[in-house]
Parts: structure tokens; sequence; C-alpha cells
């Protein structure tokens, strides 16, 4: 897992040109790596692969299970009420800040096979979609804080035990 400090996590991913087996095999391992790890959702720069690639097994806010992946995603839609949440991330791991994020989302992309995908959410699996997002886009949630709530989540970062150099 890639964590908080590390330049991939701040770099814009590339878009997938290439939808062989390998893609398919980043997408499995990618599930597998957010599974372990007890996630909703996980990046391809999250696991060291500066690709436009996210997956993700996460519920809404009516406890609706959403599963699937985007590759080359591009959020079109975010819009609503704006909601100050919890979040964290598997690239932040055990820390948790009041995001503001908001309350409706919709991400176009194409699967492994380049078939066009459109993903929509609301609440909690809301956003997920625009976290993945960010991550692809060289955005880490904390970098959404501000003033104090800022500083806290950074101070908690340097002062976990897997350490962060920056953020």
């Amino acid at each position: 897992m890639t964590l908080l400090g590390e330049p991939v996590l701040h770099s814009l991913c590339e878009p997938v040109t290439d939808f062989g087996p390998s893609l398919a095999r980043l997408v499995d391992d990618m599930f597998a790596t957010m599974y372990a790890a007890n996630g909703v959702g996980l990046a391809a720069n999250q696991v060291g692969v500066p690709l436009r690639v996210f997956v993700y097994d996460c519920p809404d806010d009516e406890d609706i299970r959403h599963l699937g992946h985007v590759v080359n995603p591009r959020l079109v839609e975010a819009d609503g009420v704006v909601v100050r949440g919890p979040e964290g991330c598997l690239s932040l791991p055990g820390l948790e800040a009041g995001t503001e994020r908001y309350d409706h989302a919709v991400v176009e992309g194409v699967t492994v096979d380049g078939e066009p995908v459109r993903v929509a959410g609301t609440g909690f699996f809301a956003r997920c979609l625009q976290h993945e997002c960010d991550h692809l886009d060289g955005t880490v949630y904390t970098d959404r804080l501000a003033g104090w709530r800022r500083a806290r989540a950074m101070r908690a970062a340097r002062r976990a035990p897997w350490g962060c150099a920056s953020g």
C-alpha cells in the first residue's frame, strides 16, 4: 500500500491505453488489496501504479452495495448538498477527518474490456466516487481540509506508526 507522503499519491495518473491481461490482473489485485485492508475503494496509485483506475465495494446511505471498477474515470457530476462527513483513506491507515463532499456524484469511464460505464451515487457512495477520482488527480482527502482540521490531520499523520514525511 502506498502511504501519504509518497510522490505517486500527489501526481496526476496517466490514462490507460493497454486493455490487455495486465489491466485485468491489476484490477483483480486492487480488489484483493482493498478487501485485505477492509476498504471500500482503492485507486491504482495507492498500490504504486500511476494509472487512471479505481475499484469499489461500497454501500450508499441506504446500505445498497455498489461493486465495480472504472478505468479512465471522469467525475462528470458532483452536486447537491455539501456534507461534511467522516472520511478515511487506506493510504492514511487509522486516520479520519470531517471532509466536505457533494451528496451526489456521477463518474463515467470504461471497464477493463473497454465497455462504457456510468456510475452514479448518493451519500456515502458519492463520497467514495469523489474520493477515488481525487486520488487519480493527485489529491488526498487531507488536501481538501483547511485551517485547524488540516493541521490536526497532518499532525496525526506525522505521529502515525507508518509515519508521514510530508503531505
